[in-house]
């Protein structure tokens, strides 16, 4: 086995050993994160960012699972919880591990099998969500769409933040249910001025200046892009704009990496019908519980 540093949790269980893991254990961690880019979006962009799997200064932390001397699966451990390789056989070890750490989440999100196996043991050290969503569709194309894209979506500039960030709010309160801004918008606001800054806020404005259709390219690595924050104005629904938006911020993410995904509430029958119009098709199922 890996060589144990002075201080770690190491703990034995029925499906292999768990400990956090440090900088030695970043090779073996990109090559699992690897078997499956899509799903494991979020810690191979954070991989590339960081370049270690390292414990970081704010405090996250990635949990490996190991076979041996062999890593088998692993989760993120921050603000959220998001596994990685995690079966219904090592969920519920690495969710007491968890839960002894005494640490609150946010969210924990993933392939389903793995949030909820988790979320099989953590709930007993955890506060009651506010809701668990356990069957969303995760989505990919590799391709170009069918629609036609529409002509005016293009990057949100440094200047347009201020208009920007009421559609921003807008959309993660009818999403999430509550609005990121009650408690102050310092954080959330500068949230939506990164993701401006690194040229992954799309936009497009009407003749007054106001926002008509919005999306990030969210989460991204050098082999998928995960698009996240998709959201049109209640005064253009309904006039078939959705399909040509999502084909415009396809091939605005073709051109930042090969694979384009999302992931969305199997309920929301309208996104569906257009993300199958524009042409991505399942490839998994996510959940996410939210506290």
């Amino acid at each position: 086995m890996t060589t144990v540093r002075s201080g770690q949790d190491v703990r034995g269980g029925s499906s292999g050993t768990l400990r956090i893991l440090g900088g030695e254990d970043t090779a073996a961690l990109r090559a699992l994160a690897e078997q499956d880019p899509v799903a494991n979006i979020f810690l191979l962009s954070h991989l590339e960012t960081t370049r270690t799997a390292a414990p970081t200064s704010a405090g996250g932390r990635i949990v490996g699972v190991f076979d041996g001397g062999d890593l088998t699966a692993a989760c993120w451990s921050g603000v959220n919880v998001v596994p990685v390789g995690v079966t219904a056989e090592n969920g519920p070890e690495i969710g007491r591990f968890l839960g002894r750490s005494g640490h609150r989440y946010s969210s924990i999100f993933g392939p389903a099998e793995a949030v909820l196996s988790i979320w099989s043991e953590l709930q007993h050290s955890s506060p009651r969500p506010f809701d668990v969503r356990s069957d969303q569709p995760l989505l990919q194309m590799t391709g170009v769409s069918p629609v036609q894209p529409a002509p005016g979506l293009r990057y949100a500039q440094p200047s347009e933040l201020d208009v920007l960030l009421p559609a921003c709010a807008a959309m993660f309160e009818e999403e999430v249910g509550y609005s990121p801004i009650s408690g102050g918008s310092h954080h959330y606001r500068q949230r939506v001025k990164s993701l401006i800054a690194r040229r992954q806020s799309l936009v497009d404005f009407d003749a007054s200046g106001q926002v008509v259709f919005k999306a990030e390219l969210g989460t991204v690595s050098s082999s998928a892009v995960q698009v996240q924050g998709v959201w049109m104005n209640p005064a253009y629904r309904g006039r078939g704009l959705s399909a040509p938006y999502m084909s415009a911020v396809v091939e605005a993410a073709r051109q930042v990496a090969p694979l384009v995904s999302l992931y969305v509430n199997s309920y929301n029958a309208p996104a569906r019908a257009t993300y199958e119009a524009v042409g991505f098709e399942q490839v998994g199922t996510f959940a996410t519980i939210l506290f």
